[in-house]
């Protein structure tokens, strides 16, 4: 794959969540700048056409079937980057799911728990299993997607908050208990951004979520995935246990 600058020449990335969104512009990102990628998602067609993109511009790239809720897929898909090639450097854990606006109160066990074994389960057990494929590598980096809901409440959102601010919390943890071991990891908050899902919002719920971002506008998938692949790099050495938002000025005001 052509790249202006190959920052990650060399690197194996892997991505969960990789075939639609934000993980396919990660997946990409990474790529052209010249990492190898893994990438994982539920969604078998979707990560076949994410790897196909990278394919076709010249990069590298492999699809694993991968439900980051599971323990034995975390274990499998770090086991499979390692016999694929060789070597683990970057582990993106993007995967994760919202839930229909719900108060609290009315929120009942299934979706809590759906909600939790995604986003929260599937960060930690994503990271038990890479931590020491990172480690026997000499060291890398974790890259957590959380969100600006991993600082602020939202309504109608309270599973959602909630393992959000837990994955700030947990890449805060691996920082303080692996950062002599090479191993750094930083959270990310993206604000609300165009992955397609905004296309159901009737115009004035997008106006007014539009509007919420002092830039007036939601985000581009590139604009967050050119960035994680940067705080991604073997020279970000110093940039460890952080929570780096993408987020148009939202969390300013």
């Amino acid at each position: 794959m052509t790249t202006t600058t190959a920052f990650l020449d060399g690197q194996v990335a892997l991505v969960t969540g990789g075939g639609a969104g934000l993980g396919r512009s990660i997946a990409l990102h990474y790529a052209r700048a010249g990492a190898q990628v893994m990438v994982a998602d539920l969604d078998d067609a979707a990560g076949a056409e994410t790897v196909r993109l990278i394919t076709e511009a010249g990069g590298t790239a492999r699809f694993r079937h991968t439900d980051v809720s599971k323990d034995a897929d975390a274990r499998a898909l770090v086991a499979g980057t390692l016999e694929a090639y060789g070597k683990l450097d970057i582990a993106c854990n993007n995967a994760g799911v919202a839930p229909p606006a719900t108060k609290l109160a009315e929120i009942d066990d299934a979706l809590w728990r759906r909600i939790q074994s995604i986003n929260l389960d599937g960060v930690f057990y994503g990271m038990r299993a890479q931590i020491p494929a990172l480690i026997e590598n000499g060291g890398g980096v974790i890259v957590n997607i959380a969100s600006i809901l991993g600082q602020v409440g939202f309504p109608g959102m309270a599973p959602y908050v909630a393992t959000k601010h837990a994955v700030v919390g947990l890449t805060k943890q691996v920082a303080v208990d692996y950062a002599e071991q090479g191993v750094r990891a930083i959270a990310i908050g993206p604000a609300f951004i165009k992955t397609g899902m905004e296309d159901n919002l009737d115009p004035d719920s997008r106006a007014e979520l539009e509007s919420a971002h002092p830039v007036g506008r939601m985000g581009e998938p590139e604009e967050v995935g050119s960035v994680v692949a940067m705080v991604s790099a073997p020279n970000w050495t110093f940039v460890n246990g952080g929570y780096l938002p993408i987020d148009g000025g939202y969390l300013a005001r």
